[in-house]
């Protein structure tokens, strides 16, 4: 179990380079299962999730091979399984975004109830009911799932999906582009990420319509090609390192990205005082003001605040003069980390699962804690950067899932931190 020793105090200053989508990488990563022909996909990051994603993929039967400028190389020539394993399964949630793909290009998948982070209950109803619709047979055994084609597959469908579901969207999607017929998904996700993989698609000869939209139309092919696609900028860390320089009033620029569709994101943090500005090229630097409560932050799916930057907009709020509400209805479990920033000093009122009240400015001091999730343990990394004396944040291999290069950024930036394993 290894863990970040943290001393407070110090103010960021530099330059830190903003990683690819976390949450586009790992669906287009299955999107390279559609095709016999090799797929490169640039600005991957560097996190934990990506590895445990190959070595699933290396499984399934893919070539894979990464380059040092974070550049991934993905050939399934052959698939030779179709069972999806329990143990790499039960440690990532999007382990899931596998199955549309083996049910489009096998015609049947084995796997398991997916694992993850424990933020709430995330089921994959959704995900479920549009195999079914498509035309595939589910059977299920405890947590263990069999997928088959039927013998006579539905051509042209339908389906309305029951929630806008992030992942449900992305792999109904990997099942759809395959095959025969009009499929049309309805009520679905608008996140970049889901974008990503949209582009992705059709750049390797998918037909499909509606990018960007909650409906998304597509016009089964019998086959399609290699490509190369650079994943999109990663916006809950580039959140992350904003709301890192504002609560130490830190002087920080952001590289490798850039301010297109990022209202959602930087509207928020300018009503806390922190502005997000163009620099030059793909840089953004962060202005920070007087930090003030807003009165209310609650998450909604996109083009809405994510709920993936709500445990480090809670930080934000400890630091910013007067009251804030934050609301998180996604997830019940996404608020019970508070507690460990209350016993660092934080004044925390947990009204109910889903909602905090939050007031500041506190002053923090230091703690030795656990790693409750990934977004949850960046919050208390951020906390320790300002606490008093030298804070201590174990389990961090749960953070590195989702944040590439923690330590390396935050010395570049002045913080004494280190990773002990």
């Amino acid at each position: 179990m290894a863990k970040y020793i943290i001393e407070g105090g110090a103010r960021l200053k530099g330059e830190v380079k903003i990683s690819g989508n976390k949450n586009s990488v790992l669906p287009c990563m299955a999107a390279c299962l559609l095709t016999e022909d090799e797929v490169t996909l640039t600005n991957c990051p560097q996190i934990a999730d990506v590895r445990v994603f190959l070595e699933i993929l290396k499984g399934l039967g893919a070539e894979v091979s990464e380059t040092v400028d974070n550049e991934i190389k993905i050939k399934a020539g052959s698939v030779i399984l179709n069972s999806l394993p329990q143990d790499l399964v039960g440690r990532l949630r999007a382990s899931i975004l596998l199955v549309g793909p083996l049910l489009a290009r096998e015609g049947k998948a084995e796997f398991y109830h997916p694992g993850g982070d424990i933020i709430g209950k995330r089921n994959i109803d959704t995900h479920i009911e549009g195999f079914k619709v498509l035309g595939y047979e589910i059977e299920k055994e405890e947590k263990k799932y069999t997928g088959r084609r039927t013998t006579n597959p539905k051509e042209d469908i339908e389906i309305f999906l029951t929630e806008p579901s992030v992942t449900a969207t992305e792999n109904l999607l990997l099942a759809c582009v395959l095959g025969k017929g009009k499929r049309v998904l309805k009520n679905c996700a608008m996140e970049p990420h889901v974008q990503d993989l949209c582009n992705l698609l059709k750049e390797m000869g998918a037909d499909i319509s509606g990018v960007g939209s909650t409906t998304l139309i597509i016009n089964a092919k019998a086959k399609l090609h290699g490509a190369e696609f650079r994943i999109g900028q990663d916006f809950v860390e580039i959140g992350t390192y904003a709301i890192a320089a504002a609560i130490t009033q830190g002087n920080l620029v952001l590289t490798n990205c850039d301010l297109n569709d990022l209202e959602p994101i930087s509207y928020p943090l300018a009503e806390f005082g922190v502005k997000l500005q163009k620099y030059s090229g793909n840089k953004i630097k962060v202005i920070v003001g007087d930090l003030k409560a807003v009165e209310r932050v609650h998450v909604r799916p996109w083009p809405g605040f994510p709920t993936d930057l709500m445990s480090v907009c809670i930080m934000l709020a400890t630091q910013a003069k007067g009251t804030t509400m934050l609301h998180d209805w996604m997830y019940e479990s996404r608020m019970f980390f508070v507690d460990k920033l209350m016993q660092m000093g934080a004044q925390i009122v947990i009204a109910d699962p889903h909602r905090v009240f939050v007031t500041g400015p506190s002053k923090l001091n230091s703690r030795e804690l656990g790693t409750p999730d990934i977004r949850a343990g960046m919050a208390l990394v951020l906390a320790g950067l300002i606490a008093k004396g030298t804070t201590v944040i174990n389990k961090v291999e749960l953070i590195e899932r989702g944040y590439g290069n923690v330590v390396g950024n935050l010395k570049r930036l002045g913080v004494n931190i280190q990773r002990i394993d």
